[in-house]
């Protein structure tokens, strides 16, 4: 199976402020990987630094064996999608809003979109369940329906890596199991590499092929969910007593909080 992405001892960060420090891994094309770890320990930065928005000082990205930094702007964009957790309220209709995903693929005289731009949003606007929102304004959309618009305009772009900061945060469980759902689905049916943000350990685990821990700018432990979300780890890395038992549908790692009471009777006993 191709390695679609490839990092090398990246190091990136802010001027004399918070860097990420030797960060070396790899994911393979069609799977999950998340990114895990308490705030301020470089999630967000190593996803910054990957799409191009913070330089590297040191290491490599390699994208289906190509370097990024030999990659023009419009090659990035036309091979890397980015969703965040917030979207642009923008003035625009769902459709007008999923067709700037086509922009990276217009030549320079072109102002209006082509037939098989319309057909490519049509498709993934349907494969998101957003098609029938198509004529609706962006702004009258719920948090998970402008996710699922978000989502359907970065796979216009046709990438072969997405890259989502926390896509779930703000949403009812229902909108995070529907936007978590799709994911999978697209990450196996299109082959898609996808790197996310997650805070949710419960969330990560289950829908997770593949984990990279993150504590103070340095990666503390990768693997897949049983390697990685042992009590042992989350408690190291989180400072928080935790309880981790099967789930015994999936077979992976469920975590479970115990409050502060509940460990002081536990200890009277």
């Amino acid at each position: 199976m191709a390695k679609t992405l490839q990092i090398q001892s990246l190091r990136c960060g802010y001027l004399g402020e918070f860097e990420l420090k030797s960060i070396q891994f790899e994911i393979k094309d069609g799977n999950i990987a998340g990114i895990i770890g308490p705030n301020g320990s470089g999630k967000t930065t190593l996803l910054k630094g990957i799409t191009g928005e913070l330089p590297l000082k040191e290491g490599k990205i390699l994208l289906g064996g190509k370097d990024l930094s030999k990659m023009s702007l419009r090659e990035r964009a036309q091979n890397i999608a980015v969703v965040t957790q917030f979207t642009e309220n923008a003035d625009l209709t769902v459709e007008e809003y999923v067709l700037m995903g086509r922009m990276p693929y217009r030549s320079s005289f072109q102002f209006f979109e082509s037939e098989d731009d319309f057909q490519l949003a049509e498709k993934y606007m349907k494969q998101t369940h957003v098609f029938h929102l198509k004529n609706k304004m962006m702004s009258h959309l719920s948090g998970g329906e402008q996710q699922l618009a978000a989502i359907a305009r970065a796979l216009t772009q046709e990438p072969k890596l997405l890259l989502l900061d926390e896509p779930t945060s703000h949403l009812d469980i229902t909108h995070q199991l529907q936007i978590l759902n799709l994911i999978q689905e697209l990450a196996a049916g299109l082959k898609l590499t996808v790197l996310m943000v997650i805070h949710d350990l419960n969330l990560a685990s289950e829908y997770c092929d593949y984990l990279l821990m993150m504590k103070e700018g340095e990666l503390y432990k990768q693997g897949t969910p049983t390697e990685v979300l042992t009590f042992q780890n989350i408690e190291e890395v989180y400072q928080t007593v935790v309880i981790t038992q099967t789930n015994p549908l999936s077979k992976k790692p469920a975590v479970f909080l115990v409050s502060n009471k509940v460990l002081k009777q536990h200890k009277n006993e």
